[in-house]
């Protein structure tokens, strides 16, 4: 008798402690509520905790936890609290929006994906789709959200800047450069869009206007490495600055001494662009460096013929096709070398 009272009041003991949890985790729900909306964010995470450990199936307390990590920059317990509401909810946009977004900060850009595309009329959508995308390499379906996206805020410089990335990807140079002239106005201090833009520029062979973001970049704070003052220089070639642009590649020769690729680009930059003695004296550079450089000959036999000097040039490429026998069909076509 004394054995089965124990037992009954031990089972009215859980059945009351069970009939208090719901309301148990109710306050401590809504304590955490109060406590987030006085920023006492850390605290409120605590309530949140409380309340999912009074009810572990209590979704908008997984929410609201979700929400103050997030504030807090702890993302790790966001995604778990946000994964969680997903299980109990699967069909609650707040949460898939939420939760994509997660997995894309977090390069997770297949789950990304997986999720946003549960995501009815979010608003977040096309651009996690787009940028994802992007950075799986996918650039048609890039292309495609990224525009959605941004039909929707052409504010998003983020977005636009990616675009302009995925037209560069796409081979569709006339785009890229119209996208990143967007993203550039929205958002001016970023020097390196500003830079690459320049760089679009400069290989489309518009080196006035890759001299122009070039310097706009530096004003807005690019640092100016060697690869910026070879850009430059040759930019300042092309445009016919001969005097400054070989006064800045020589400045990137002093620090990179007897470089051969500077020095070859150097030298075909002014058989381009008609310099025929500047660009004799850097194929000779680039033959002391190497006497056996036969397409350096080669060209300094060419150049020699530019200027005026043919029977001399002539025997200086006759001496080059010895010594590689593959530079006779240029002779032949009468042309030079291209990417020698």
């Amino acid at each position: 008798m004394k054995s089965l009272l124990l037992t009954l009041t031990a089972c009215f003991i859980v059945l009351i402690s069970f009939s208090q949890n719901p309301d148990s985790a109710q306050f401590y729900y809504q304590k955490g509520m109060v406590n987030n909306n006085g920023k006492l964010y850390a605290i409120a995470a605590k309530d949140f905790d409380k309340a999912i450990l009074f009810n572990p199936n209590f979704t908008e307390a997984y929410i609201e936890n979700g929400k103050v990590n997030l504030t807090m920059f702890r993302f790790g317990a966001a995604t778990e609290n946000y994964e969680k509401a997903y299980q109990l909810d699967p069909k609650n946009n707040d949460v898939i929006d939420a939760l994509s977004t997660l997995y894309f900060n977090n390069r997770q850009f297949q789950k990304a994906i997986d999720l946003a595309q549960k995501c009815n009329n979010c608003d977040n959508t096309n651009r996690i789709l787009g940028m994802s995308n992007y950075y799986l390499e996918d650039y048609a379906k890039a292309e495609k959200y990224l525009k959605l996206s941004l039909s929707k805020n052409d504010k998003d410089a983020q977005a636009t800047y990616t675009l302009g990335l995925t037209y560069l990807e796409l081979e569709n140079e006339k785009s890229a450069i119209e996208e990143y002239q967007k993203a550039i106005t929205l958002e001016p201090a970023q020097s390196l869009w500003i830079y690459e833009l320049g760089l679009i520029c400069y290989n489309q062979n518009d080196y006035k206007s890759a001299l122009k973001y070039f310097d706009m970049a530096v004003e807005k704070g690019y640092n100016k490495t060697n690869d910026y003052y070879e850009n430059y220089g040759f930019a300042q070639l092309y445009t016919g600055d001969t005097e400054n642009g070989i006064k800045t590649l020589n400045m990137v020769l002093e620090r990179k001494p007897n470089n051969k690729e500077l020095l070859n680009n150097m030298a075909h930059a002014m058989y381009d662009t008609k310099k025929y003695n500047e660009a004799l004296d850097y194929f000779k550079k680039l033959l002391d460096i190497n006497p056996k450089d036969a397409p350096s000959l080669f060209m300094a036999g060419l150049t020699l013929q530019k200027l005026g000097q043919k029977d001399k040039g002539q025997k200086i490429c006759d001496n080059a096709i010895a010594m590689d026998p593959s530079l006779a069909r240029y002779r032949q076509k009468k042309e030079m070398p291209a990417g020698l």
